[in-house]
């Protein structure tokens, strides 16, 4: 008997969670577990709120208040999830780079220019340590990957995959983007970011490997992102939550609107999920929250069928999770959503 069926067999899956285990109560090292969550918490760029920087830990500590079973996939916990360090890289200077960001912001809302010499010393620090914490995140997923783990990104805002698509890149001749998001992400270089936020989607579809971008809940976005999408060609398909809700109240059901955004994507898909795609109501604390979105079921449904479409889900990221002073709703929210994800993809 492995050490690993040992823990199985002497864990209480109905007791208390343990804070001494790993997330969610789980007694599974790293080796041991089949899914293997790499948490990033960055928020340096964001351009509205910040706070997400917490949502890893914020995440970790609300877990061990999720019930383990799953009526849908009772013995997924078996399989084994765990959350390792997260990339090497000093996240102690996140509050001093965020500071940075702030004043160029607040420089650029008073009119000045975003190449304005005067905030060049404060673009070029942020600007190289996005450039190492893309390397960092790559090489942490590819570490792991190796290992031949289900590797989930926990951000952090939504700049946090792109190392992680970077690696994937590598791994795949080719695969699409299912981006559950309020917002579109399209946008080159954003208040002078190259790796904001706000241009995750923009930097991904830079690998030639993405062969196509699928968007769903997608209800705040610039003229700059729309001709974007029209122009794309069909690499990029959007479905907005404002068409959305027109199908539904004409009588459409979301089993058959699904069907249509799973058939969009390719064989081998990747899962971006920021948690403003949710209703504001699921997550208050969010960065840049839009009234709109969906229930959690909605989504959870959406990828229980992309999970049984025979198409191959080769790894997901949750960002944008921030849980707000004294509240610890948004992350009470992001961890179920987390598990059942898990459960769901294994």
């Amino acid at each position: 008997m492995t050490s690993k069926d040992k823990k199985i067999q002497a864990f209480n899956v109905n007791g208390i969670g343990l804070r001494s285990d790993g997330i969610f109560g789980l007694p599974f090292s790293a080796e041991e577990s089949e899914t293997v969550i790499v948490p990033v918490p960055w928020d340096v760029t964001v351009s509205y709120g910040a706070g997400t920087a917490q949502g890893p830990e914020a995440i970790r500590n609300a877990s061990y208040q999720v019930d383990l079973f799953d009526s849908e996939v009772p013995d997924a916990w078996k399989k084994g999830i765990a959350m390792v360090d997260p990339p090497e890289t000093d996240f102690s200077k996140v509050p001093e780079l965020r500071a940075n960001a702030e004043y160029i912001i607040s420089a650029l809302e008073g009119g000045m220019s975003t190449d304005a010499p005067a905030l060049k010393s404060y673009y070029d620090p942020i600007a190289a340590a996005c450039v190492h914490l893309n390397q960092s995140v790559q090489n942490t997923c590819n570490y792991w990957l190796n290992k031949g783990k289900r590797v989930v990104l926990l951000g952090g805002d939504h700049s946090t995959p792109l190392g992680y698509l970077q690696a994937l890149a590598k791994r795949h001749a080719t695969f699409g983007i299912l981006q559950i998001d309020a917002h579109a992400d399209l946008r080159k270089a954003y208040e002078g970011f190259t790796y904001s936020h706000a241009s995750i989607m923009y930097n991904a579809l830079q690998l030639p490997a993405v062969s196509r971008l699928v968007q769903v809940g997608i209800r705040d976005y610039c003229e700059e992102e729309a001709h974007r999408i029209n122009e794309s060609n069909g690499r990029i398909i959007t479905f907005f939550d404002a068409a959305i809700k027109r199908k539904q109240f004409n009588g459409e059901t979301w089993h058959r609107i699904c069907e249509q955004i799973i058939n969009a994507l390719p064989p081998n898909v990747y899962i971006s999920f920021d948690i403003d795609g949710l209703d504001p109501k699921l997550c208050p604390h969010t960065g840049t929250p839009v009234a709109g979105g969906f229930e959690t079921a909605e989504v959870l449904y959406l990828i229980e069928m992309l999970a049984k479409s025979g198409k191959q889900v080769i790894g997901f990221d949750l960002n944008e999770v921030a849980p707000g002073p004294n509240n610890d709703w948004d992350a009470n929210v992001a961890a179920r959503v987390l598990y059942r994800m898990c459960n769901l993809l294994a």
